[in-house]
């Protein structure tokens, strides 16, 4: 217990010493590139035309990904601690599962040091296990939402309220078999629906519904017609299930039940309808989207991780400005590869050893920050890659 509490200690003196300094001047160039820059065809006209400013910005999306979105974290401290500090201009922030804790995250008076303390939570968190076992759903449940309630309990009113930034909480809300969770039904339901996404990402909806909780000072600037939606006012009441239902993978998490407000339910990780919140950005009137992302590529939904052809760009994303690592890069991270969920069948019980390897992705992300500041003061630094 005293190792465990040692390495909690230095992990997160470390992601919090490196986030709350958001006014510090970009590292020096180093020679291996650790960003990637890609756009849509409207987004690289307007780059060349203009480079990238604050007010160019209309939306953010934050996908799903679970681990992989710790990578994401020093670009998160910049770009909402800093770069968009001082704008005036609403931008819609849209997310789903760790996506959608990290725009509420963005939300919150000091972004900065949020996100550098979200990076802590993430890192450090442990659930209650037999030795040998996975955790409960439960159990997961329980700590995870207790977290969730410790982080934004009582400050409700300040993330909805937000001058400039409107939050949307994407949930996928089951339909038939799904809409309550049980033993039988959950397993049978997920196989109804993994079978028609096979056929028709379209026909999945008669299995799960996208519900998307939303600030209802603005509407989402851009059409939805792709899914089967329902659209929720987020209000106090409703923004900790929101993020907790978002948050909830099936079988490792609990559903979470007739959030207030909105349809009645079992409600999971919003992923699972959205996982890279594939969608059609370019029917916003004007603005790019900018997309911090883990990967090159976005994915509509969880199920279609395996259906490659589904991972093609398409002309929704006509008007994005997408950043993600670069492979090369992420081969010098531990074990090679980004941190992700396999990680905890990996180290087992060696919590202090997760850890360590997490903290140092985050650390070693600091380089995605810098070089995104670098060019946006110099697009020359980086070249800017068509999406595909």
């Amino acid at each position: 217990m005293l190792v465990v509490v040692t390495v909690t200690v230095i992990v997160i003196v470390v992601v919090v010493t490196h986030g709350a300094d958001a006014n510090r001047e970009p590292i020096q160039w180093r020679p291996m590139q650790a960003l990637e820059i890609h756009a849509g065809a409207r987004a690289l006209r307007h780059l060349r035309e203009h480079g990238l400013r604050p007010q160019d910005v209309r939306a953010i999306p934050a996908a799903a990904g679970g681990p992989k979105g710790l990578v994401l974290n020093p670009l998160d401290r910049f770009i909402f601690g800093r770069w968009l500090a001082g704008s005036s201009h609403g931008v819609h922030l849209l997310g789903a599962s760790i996506g959608a804790w990290r725009m509420a995250t963005a939300c919150l008076p000091d972004p900065a040091a949020a996100f550098a303390q979200m990076a802590a939570d993430y890192i450090a968190q442990d659930y209650p296990h037999a030795p040998g076992r996975p955790p409960k759903a439960r159990v997961v449940s329980e700590v995870f939402g207790a977290r969730l309630a410790e982080r934004f309990g009582g400050r409700a009113e300040a993330v909805l309220a937000h001058p400039h930034r409107h939050l949307h909480v994407f949930t996928s809300r089951g339909r038939h078999l799904l809409r309550r969770e049980g033993r039988l039904r959950t397993p049978l339901g997920y196989l109804g629906a993994f079978a028609t996404n096979a056929m028709s990402r379209k026909a999945m909806g008669g299995w799960l519904e996208r519900v998307i909780f939303s600030d209802p000072r603005e509407a989402l600037p851009l059409h939805l017609h792709d899914f089967r939606t329902a659209v929720v006012p987020l209000a106090p009441g409703n923004l900790q299930p929101s993020l907790l239902a978002s948050c909830s993978i099936p079988f490792w998490l609990e559903a979470v039940h007739d959030i207030p407000g909105a349809p009645a339910g079992a409600y999971w990780d919003g992923g699972i309808t959205d996982y890279h919140l594939h969608l059609d950005y370019a029917s916003m009137k004007d603005g790019l989207v900018l997309y911090p992302h883990f990967q090159r590529s976005v994915v509509p939904g969880w199920l279609d991780k395996a259906l490659r052809h589904r991972h093609r760009a398409s002309a929704r994303l006509d008007n994005v400005v997408l950043l993600s690592p670069a492979p090369a890069w992420i081969a010098t991270l531990p074990n090679a590869k980004l941190p992700d969920r396999n990680d905890f069948k990996h180290y087992g019980d060696d919590l202090a050893a997760r850890m360590t390897a997490w903290a140092r992705a985050v650390q070693e992300s600091e380089r995605l920050a810098d070089e995104f500041a670098c060019w946006l003061e110099d697009p020359a630094t980086l070249p800017v890659h068509p999406l595909t």
